[in-house]
């Protein structure tokens, strides 16, 4: 008879199999429909996903339900290491993500965001010439600086929105500019003499195609929207830690079986 520890193991990972072919199907269908930089950059972690979980599952469901120990090991081996990344990356993403807040702008709805108020590993990996390029060509395919455009706000309207980071670093100069406004993404520079020392207000263009996605402003809003995303991934992280743990303990159980039954064959009515 075999134990509920194998059937539990068995079942798990037979659903998690059933996930991963979405999972591995979606990947390779952004694959073949990419057409660009931000579309490409997702196809393969979806692929690699998927096929990682079907294999980790296949191994633990025949390793439990066939009672094969050398599989079970292997997932178990697999399982232990997965434990250790999740947790090292929950704490990972804790600690740098620690640093950074918004400022808030006096007569205005939105805040503003410094790249030197973040961490300095942050700072270095949306720093990257190659990192920015494709978050670059992310942030223009997702159209959101068109469609803060596409509103078509009064000023008073649009100085009291409460702008996305990104739209607050990307789409429009900072305050301390002084530029003139015409739309949400159309400023009016002013004289040289006038212009604030931020170098981002030399960086501004009314440009759809370069706004201020080339400015500092625009890096720390991408940063304060991975902080506010990683916060929400390291706390289901803890969860998903407390699952891990749970299934790892239950495969070292069905494990245990698999090699009393190999060893020592129960025979009828032998305790």
């Amino acid at each position: 008879m075999v134990r509920i520890s194998n059937n539990l193991v068995g079942l798990l990972n037979f659903l998690t199999f059933l996930l991963s072919i979405p999972i591995l199907g979606g990947g390779i269908w952004l694959s073949n429909r990419a057409s660009t930089d931000c579309e490409k950059f997702l196809d393969r972690p979806i692929i690699a996903l998927g096929v990682f979980l079907m294999l980790v599952s296949l191994a633990g469901l025949i390793g439990a339900w066939c009672r094969v120990s050398w599989l079970l090991w292997i997932y178990l081996f697999v399982m232990f290491i997965l434990i250790v990344l999740v947790f090292c990356f929950t704490i990972f993403a804790f600690v740098v993500t620690n640093k950074g807040v918004g400022e808030v702008v006096s007569g205005r709805g939105y805040k503003e965001y410094r790249l030197g108020d973040y961490s300095n590993w942050l700072q270095k990996r949306v720093s990257s010439d190659k990192n920015w390029g494709k978050i670059r060509s992310c942030l223009q395919d997702s159209k959101i600086c068109k469609s803060l455009e596409d509103k078509n706000l009064p000023q008073s309207d649009f100085f009291n929105s409460n702008l996305s980071p990104i739209q607050s670093g990307c789409c429009k100069p900072p305050t301390d500019c002084n530029f003139t406004y015409q739309s949400a993404t159309n400023w009016t520079k002013l004289a040289d003499s006038t212009i604030s020392a931020d170098q981002d207000c030399t960086t501004w263009s009314n440009d759809p195609n370069s706004l201020c996605y080339d400015c500092q402003s625009c890096k720390a809003g991408v940063l304060a929207n991975l902080k506010k995303d990683w916060k929400k991934v390291a706390v289901v992280n803890i969860i998903f830690l407390i699952f891990l743990i749970i299934v790892y303990s239950i495969g070292c159980c069905a494990f245990r079986n698999n090699r009393e039954d190999n060893s020592y064959p129960r025979w009828k009515g032998y305790p």
